[in-house]
């Protein structure tokens, strides 16, 4: 083992690892939707002994725990990721089939109808980027181009939509 390797594996210990268990403590009680803490924990503090053997960290503590809280939010973000699939191409979707079952087609019906007044209760670019998306399958690329703004926009839009509709479906007490 070199001297640098050596002084590096001592850094290590002293300054990193003493940190771990309350690092995991901390995602627990921050982040409980995380699975796997051990393995956010073990991410951080590869890449803080990266950022050491880089060049200088002036706050070992809060460089882990800065680099662990924002993979964590990453992580967080992915989980909430929603999948959108336009109605146009389900082929059998509710809306378009005539079931004989009464019940079940009021209810949907019904359904339908607060989706549709959730989505107009939205602000006017939020509304058009959420039909656009969920009513005509359009891509975000396809939705920024024809509305003139940026997709990254129109990702925000979509964010904005989704909570907003939650929100909505929320205060009618609908889950």
């Amino acid at each position: 083992m070199s001297a640098e390797d050596a002084e590096t594996t001592q850094w290590l210990k002293e300054e990193l690892l003493q940190h771990a268990p309350m690092l995991r403590a901390y995602l627990a009680g921050r982040f409980p939707s995380i699975a796997d803490i051990d393995n956010l924990v073990e991410e951080s503090i590869v890449r803080v002994l990266r950022a050491h053997e880089a060049g200088g960290v002036i706050s070992t503590k809060g460089l882990l725990f800065s680099t662990a809280r924002h993979l964590a939010l990453d992580q967080v973000r992915r989980q909430r990721v929603v999948s959108f699939e336009p109605m146009t191409e389900a082929a059998d979707s509710y809306v378009f089939t005539d079931g004989t079952d009464i019940v079940e087609t009021v209810s949907k019906k019904q359904e339908f109808e607060i989706l549709t007044q959730a989505i107009q209760s939205l602000p006017k670019r939020c509304r058009q980027v959420v039909t656009l998306r969920t009513a005509y399958g359009l891509s975000q690329k396809q939705i920024a181009d024809k509305l003139g703004i940026s997709v990254n926009t129109v990702e925000k839009q979509m964010c904005i939509g989704i909570r907003k509709c939650t929100a909505y479906f929320a205060q009618l007490g609908l889950p």
